[in-house]
């Protein structure tokens, strides 16, 4: 709208300049005032045009600095992102370099603690096998036979499959079959 308005604006002022030296007479006065306010006019419209166009110009202007400020902002904010990930990358790398020179230590530790650790492993195999044991007595009770109860605690279809072996194998280990 503002760059119609210039343009409107700025042709109106030359035609206001140019045109009437060539439609009003010079010898009648009232002609002589026309062409006196004429010429006024169109240096207000050309110096309205150069104020709308400077306006214009300054809002551009505006525009391209904040599109520069944003894309400035997203370039940072990337490059932010690239520095941090290498600097947590370089981290995990030097943590790695030097958790392998401390590889003997943890594995003695680990040793240690698994050499304290190995009854309560038995612990919670026993408490899992009468959890198990616990389950198939009471889907015994609902009348289930030995191929349900397989499938149903151990989601394994009944078949010559390895599973369905392994599965029956440890039903009869818990029943005592």
């Amino acid at each position: 709208m503002s760059l119609l308005k210039v343009s409107a604006l700025s042709i109106s002022g030359v035609c206001l300049w140019l045109a009437p030296p060539f439609i009003f007479s010079r010898k009648i006065p009232l002609h002589n005032f026309m062409q006196g306010v004429a010429l006024v006019s169109g240096f207000a419209c050309c110096f309205e045009a150069r104020r709308c166009a400077l306006k214009v110009a300054k809002a551009e202007e505006f525009e391209a600095m904040k599109d520069a400020a944003v894309a400035a902002d997203l370039v940072d904010e990337i490059s932010t992102s690239v520095y941090v990930s290498e600097q947590q990358r370089r981290n995990e790398a030097e943590l790695l370099i030097a958790s392998n020179g401390d590889r003997e230590l943890l594995e003695r530790a680990l040793a240690l603690n698994s050499e304290e650790e190995e009854p309560e492993n038995v612990q919670l195999a026993q408490n899992a096998d009468s959890e198990l044991l616990e389950r198939i007595l009471q889907l015994q009770a609902r009348g289930y036979g030995k191929g349900k109860i397989i499938s149903e605690i151990w989601q394994v279809s009944k078949g010559g499959s390895e599973k369905y072996k392994a599965a029956e194998a440890e039903y009869r280990r818990l029943t005592g079959e």
